[in-house]
């Protein structure tokens, strides 16, 4: 046996940012040379960022990647690191085993993505690029969409570190029966070395330790898994990296949302063969006092999903250049959540509330506004658009729901205008629940950049609101969302007395159902069997069916389901299909 001391670098790389990415690169690798460490990994498409989408599909960033890897390596041995290995992920396309020869000229094979790229592991050291590891099980499920962009690998790749061979594989390749994780045990690898982009969804619970622990034992050796962590569009990445025994004890675990650098020492076995290994050093390294590795705790359910969409809000704010979010204030419960999701992802000052009252606006809801910016501190200002209104009615007599529709839309053109003038991206505050039926009007209060608690249902929007005044309380600070915004029953105010119960049945009963029919994919007959009321399964999935077209024109929002709306649940708008009465 051989003391190895690992660093898993959990970061948050940018898609496209490949100067910017491998700048965290270098930055990571400094910190843990400093820490004492004897091989760095870096996570799933560590220099394009993940997922790079139809990006993977373009001649020129293909060449980009490959290039970027060779100047990354260079560079850490012009800066002192190049005899400190590192494995980092990049997006490697057609050529030799490296993927740095010119590309043939000749066609793509049918079925085969343009220029062959692969989600690729590079292993860099003393300068170069030392070896190399793709991808072997491409998902195409759910969020993925790998079998439409990368070419699968078949080779296993080894590699000698400080006497330890240490085996590599990427992602998917650790949750699929067989494959690169069976061949390890065979190879006599002393580690296994899984590179990650995998994003949170909620009510996961520890899936990935018990891969993790069960994938070791199949391997017969030390898991160390290293995961993204960040917002990328809709899609957010929790980290949570962590080392396993082959006994299923966690040696280390790091924090989950975080960045961070996780270190830890290991004692594994020396190398016994030199069958198609890679030696970077042969020679164990000297003894040293090796320390306990952290085991961060995990979050409980309600502060994994507040953090996801904290971080998710903040990244993609910061990724796409905005500084500042604006967002309508109408004292409900949606509006007062997104705001004290905005303020701990921003900093209050970055935030702005605008109070749009029309003349069904009740008392309670421009004061509940106003608490909930005393409470938080953020900007906010009040526009009336009663006279906006009407000005619209003189030109265009309406009435009914085209009139209550009015409303919303002039509230969506005012924030809009803000945000034109000023600067700042507009938040949408509608929630999963009000999505899936349509309860939101085109061009009003579905108008924005981003959605946070898109993928957020009503009944969650209260626990979650109820959960950070509880955290707040603990921490001995004012709870940010007033108690009068969660307790008072919900209202769009668009007409005298108006209730969301008007329209729609109680949110607990259409919760359950919507997760029956949109998370578990339940049909109607499946649905009446298992309880839900004939009349309602009938006219809720009525509702959601016929509300497509308004979800495709939503804004992005974070995903925290196992099946959001946009890039889970794929549907198309224009459809006759209904399913048969039950």
């Amino acid at each position: 046996m051989t003391q190895l001391r690992l660093a898993l670098a959990q970061v948050d790389p940018t898609v496209g940012d490949l100067a910017g990415n491998a700048e965290i690169v270098v930055q990571r690798m400094h910190e843990a040379a400093a820490a004492g460490a004897h091989l760095v990994a870096f996570p799933e498409m560590m220099l394009t960022g993940y997922p790079v989408e139809d990006l993977a599909l373009r001649p020129a960033f293909q060449r980009a990647s490959r290039q970027a890897v060779v100047a990354l390596g260079q560079r850490l041995a012009v800066e002192g690191l190049g005899e400190l290995p590192c494995v980092v992920g990049f997006l490697d396309s057609r050529g030799d085993p490296a993927g740095l020869v010119t590309e043939r000229g000749d066609l793509d094979p049918l079925g085969r993505p343009r220029g062959e790229p692969r989600n690729a592991a590079a292993v860099l050291h003393r300068g170069v690029l030392a070896g190399s590891y793709t991808k072997h099980h491409l998902p195409n499920y759910g969020v993925f969409d790998e079998a439409r962009y990368f070419v699968p690998g078949s080779e296993r790749t080894v590699v000698r570190v400080r006497g330890v061979d240490v085996a590599l594989a990427i992602c998917e390749d650790l949750w699929q029966d067989g494959g690169p994780v069976a061949e390890v045990r065979a190879a006599g690898a002393g580690l296994l070395l899984v590179i990650n982009g995998s994003p949170y969804e909620r009510n996961k619970d520890d899936v990935r330790r018990e891969l993790c622990a069960r994938r070791a034992a199949e391997a017969g050796c030390v898991l160390a898994y290293v995961n993204l962590v960040g917002g990328q569009d809709e899609l957010v990445f929790d980290g949570d990296s962590l080392v396993v025994a082959q006994t299923g004890e966690v040696l280390a675990r790091a924090a989950q949302f975080e960045q961070t650098l996780l270190t830890v020492d290991l004692e594994l076995p020396l190398s016994h063969t030199d069958d198609g290994v890679v030696v970077l050093s042969a020679d164990p390294a000297p003894a040293y006092d090796a320390g306990a590795g952290s085991v961060a705790e995990r979050l409980d359910d309600d502060a994994e999903v507040y953090g996801a969409l904290v971080l998710g809000l903040r990244d993609y704010v910061r990724k796409n250049g905005f500084a500042s979010v604006v967002l309508g204030l109408s004292g409900g419960i949606d509006s007062a959540l997104v705001a004290a999701i905005a303020v701990d992802a921003l900093g209050a000052d970055q935030v702005y509330g605008v109070s749009l009252p029309s003349r069904y606006s009740s008392q309670h809801s421009k004061g509940d506004a106003q608490e909930l910016a005393r409470r938080t501190g953020l900007h906010l200002r009040t526009v009336p658009i009663a006279a906006m209104v009407q000005a619209y009615l003189s030109a265009l007599p309406l009435t009914g729901l085209a009139e209550e529709n009015l409303q919303a839309r002039v509230r969506g053109t005012t924030l809009m205008a803000i945000s034109n003038q000023e600067g700042h991206l507009v938040l949408a505050t509608g929630n999963k629940s009000e999505l899936a039926v349509g309860y939101s009007t085109i061009y009003g209060d579905a108008v924005g950049g981003f959605a946070p608690i898109k993928d957020v249902p009503k009944t969650a929007v209260w626990a979650l609101s109820r959960w950070r005044n509880q955290q707040a309380e603990r921490d001995e600070q004012t709870p940010p969302i007033p108690p009068n915004s969660i307790d008072k029953a919900p209202s769009a105010e668009l007409a005298p007395g108006q209730l969301d119960t008007d329209s729609l049945p109680d949110y607990p009963i259409l919760d359950a159902l919507l997760d029956d029919y949109v998370e578990k994919d339940r049909g109607a007959a499946q649905l009446v069997a298992g309880g839900h009321d004939r009349a309602l399964v009938e006219r809720v999935l009525m509702l959601t069916d016929g509300a497509e077209y308004k979800r495709r024109q939503y804004p992005p929002g974070t995903k925290i389901s196992a099946r959001n709306f946009g890039r889970d649940r794929r549907l198309p708008i224009t459809s006759r299909w209904r399913e048969p009465s039950p």
